[in-house]
């Protein structure tokens, strides 16, 4: 281990992030034993998946690959490519999100976009692919959604659910070794398949900015247990999503680069609880490039100003991935923050154990008024539906009640509950 310490402090230290580290200090013996019980801590909530099941990922985004190969030729032929053209068009499988970042939990869903060249259009990705995956028989509940932001056709394959996008390159080739993270590449793109690479572009990007793959993919796993034992972990609702909060560890890995997963987590909670938003979290300098698409700057974007917590994407177009959150929410975030900051203080003084940090918080002891949001419908098959629709309209009610004079918080709880049915029929 002492070994270990003096390489750390001879190397020439790459610097990451948009100001130097707070600190090069390499970790001591306490911080092994510290991180190898948080570690104990966190598997009691099946956040680590066994070699069997990560195998059984790899041999499913394997299947998937071929079949998008295999749909690619086919398509080619059927547009009467020329047969050497046809013997090279290519095409893969990308994925991002929580299963590329490496801090997906048991039964997690797959991000995945499919890559496909020129003679492949948008429309045949939702009719002939989507009727080869029909024909497969370890896919099942298939379907599309065409008009979403991101445009995504969802399934499970053998047991696992997928959610697949797709983006269409102007090339005649798309090879294996194709690297997404070439700004060039979005070059005469359409939106659609600009949105569609961002979600790799920005998972590939954060990797790249942070000192250290295993302690960041460590520290997020612990971050995103406490943000959804703490309720606070929702896009949807005005909290902050998976993207957001690997933003906020990457940024803590770049500021203590040489730190284990146990300071990390401390030092996260110090950094964010300290905060001054709407200050902007970003990974790296946004950079020029003229491809003129719109990028998050409210130097020119007037409703940019607005943003209560801005937390910028590292890849060009840089958007701001918490355009969601409202006064009320950042209020509950950053007062969550400093309860984490109190808890791991103490963990590390070894006044207290890390399941401490992972308890839920008593939501119904902690207001003196609470209204409850009723979805109910006739049907079961509408009824997925419509609760997904009224669940996207809540943070418009949120941001109704915080402009009533009378009302000094809105929280939410992103946990939902099963209504009583002999109720909804009356």
């Amino acid at each position: 281990m002492k070994q270990n310490t003096s390489m750390l402090q001879n190397q020439p230290h790459r610097h990451y992030g948009i100001t130097s580290p707070i600190s090069l200090a390499p970790p001591k013996d306490i911080d092994y034993i510290h991180t190898q019980k948080l570690v104990e801590a966190m598997e009691s909530f099946g956040v680590f998946e066994d070699e069997e099941e990560l195998n059984h990922r790899l041999v499913v985004l394997c299947k998937l690959n071929n079949l998008v190969k295999e749909w690619i030729f086919e398509l080619g032929e059927s547009k009467n490519l020329p047969p050497s053209v046809v013997e090279n068009v290519g095409g893969r499988i990308f994925t991002f999100g929580s299963y590329r970042l490496g801090v997906h939990t048991k039964g997690a869903d797959i991000d995945a976009l499919c890559v496909a060249p020129r003679h492949v259009e948008r429309s045949d990705f939702f009719q002939s692919f989507f009727e080869k995956l029909k024909h497969q028989e370890e896919i099942k509940n298939l379907r599309a959604v065409e008009d979403a932001y991101v445009p995504v056709v969802k399934f499970e394959f053998d047991g696992i659910e997928i959610d697949l996008v797709f983006a269409r390159l102007p090339v005649q080739t798309v090879s294996d070794n194709l690297d997404l993270r070439d700004d060039s590449r979005l070059r005469s793109l359409d939106i659609r398949c600009i949105r569609s690479l961002n979600g790799c572009r920005v998972t590939d990007e954060i990797l790249h900015l942070v000192p250290n793959k295993e302690n960041f993919q460590l520290t997020l796993r612990a971050i995103k247990l406490w943000a959804k034992r703490r309720g606070i972990y929702s896009n949807m609702l005005g909290f902050l999503g998976g993207v957001s909060w690997a933003m906020l560890v990457a940024r803590t890995c770049q500021l203590h680069p040489n730190a284990l997963a146990s300071t990390l987590v401390n030092k996260f909670f110090l950094i964010f609880s300290k905060w001054e938003w709407p200050n902007p979290v970003l990974l790296k300098q946004p950079e020029e490039n003229n491809l003129n698409l719109p990028v998050w700057d409210p130097r020119v974007n007037p409703s940019d100003r607005y943003h209560v917590m801005p937390i910028i994407t590292p890849a060009y177009p840089q958007q701001n991935s918490t355009y969601n959150v409202s006064t009320s929410t950042r209020a509950v975030v950053v007062e969550e923050l400093k309860h984490g900051l109190a808890v791991t203080n103490e963990i590390l003084q070894g006044k207290s154990d890390w399941p401490k940090l992972f308890e839920k918080p008593n939501f119904f002891q902690k207001y003196k008024h609470y209204i409850v949001l009723t979805a109910s419908t006739y049907t079961e098959e509408h009824h997925l539906e419509w609760v997904g629709l009224v669940e996207s309209k809540i943070r418009v009610l949120v941001g109704n009640l915080e402009r009533n004079e009378f009302i000094n918080i809105a929280h939410v709880n992103p946990q939902s509950f099963p209504g009583n049915q002999e109720y909804c029929k009356q």
